[in-house]
């Protein structure tokens, strides 16, 4: 499994959150990520259905392109000086038009003030989100690591741009990001009928772009059923209160 750690989650390691400039290291232009990504899936799929030991080096090669498109570093270019990516934002956005977008709910009997509470500690999330291996988290700033395809972890830098004790969280990605991502969850009382809807609104745009997402669904990741089911687990386990037991032991 392959790996990029970034500034963030090296300060988040020593105890020393963040508090400018996010990851580096991205050297490779957009269209080269975007091939990358297209022609390292294709040999990596190809390899992988020869089953011989020429297919499987073809596997592997096709996964250093996956990464390489996903990552936007290459390690020659980065040898040799050279870099084809251009000038980026300060913070990682996602144009119109572009990504993908995402909106799931749930309805959960617990408080919004509790659900608020077992959802702004991110360290947690990766009990019930599938696709994350683990996030870290510094104040407002936090690192994050999902399973990407061929065996890779994608890894980003966050923020909270906004939130409301309560009422809703929301975030972006930052520069340097491997994944562009933005999002809210919004927590509504229900009132007489009890229990609180659970909204979470993603947009996202995977390296590569939508080339990126058809491949993602290629390697049997549908983001919108993931979604789905990972807001089912954090119904369970916030209704067993197993999540407000594991934020409490954190604390002490």
């Amino acid at each position: 499994m392959t790996s990029q750690r970034t500034p963030i989650s090296r300060e988040i390691a020593l105890g020393q959150p963040a508090h400018g400039g996010a990851a580096h290291g991205v050297n490779v232009g957009e269209v080269e990520r975007l091939v990358s990504v297209a022609g390292g899936g294709a040999l990596a799929l190809l390899g992988l259905k020869e089953g011989s030991l020429l297919g499987l080096g073809l596997a592997a090669v096709g996964g250093a392109l996956v990464y390489r498109g996903m990552s936007g570093h290459c390690h020659l270019y980065g040898t040799l000086g050279v870099s084809t990516a251009g000038e980026h934002n300060p913070v990682a956005s996602i144009p119109a038009g572009e990504g993908f977008k995402l909106v799931q709910a749930v309805t959960i009997n617990r408080s919004a003030d509790e659900l608020y509470r077992m959802w702004r500690d991110f360290e947690s999330l990766p009990r019930f989100m599938s696709h994350l291996v683990s996030v870290r988290s510094a104040g407002r700033r936090s690192h994050w690591a999902a399973h990407g395809p061929v065996g890779t972890t994608v890894e980003w830098d966050a923020e909270v741009i906004n939130e409301d004790p309560g009422r809703m969280i929301a975030w972006r990605s930052l520069e340097g990001s491997q994944v562009g991502t933005a999002g809210s969850v919004h927590f509504l009382p229900l009132g007489a009928a009890g229990g609180t809807e659970v909204t979470v609104s993603l947009k996202y745009d995977p390296p590569g772009g939508k080339l990126g997402g058809w491949l993602a669904g290629l390697f049997g990741q549908d983001p919108e059923q993931q979604i789905r089911e990972d807001l089912q687990r954090f119904k369970r386990l916030a209704e067993a209160g197993e999540l407000s037991q594991a934020a409490h032991a954190r604390r002490f």
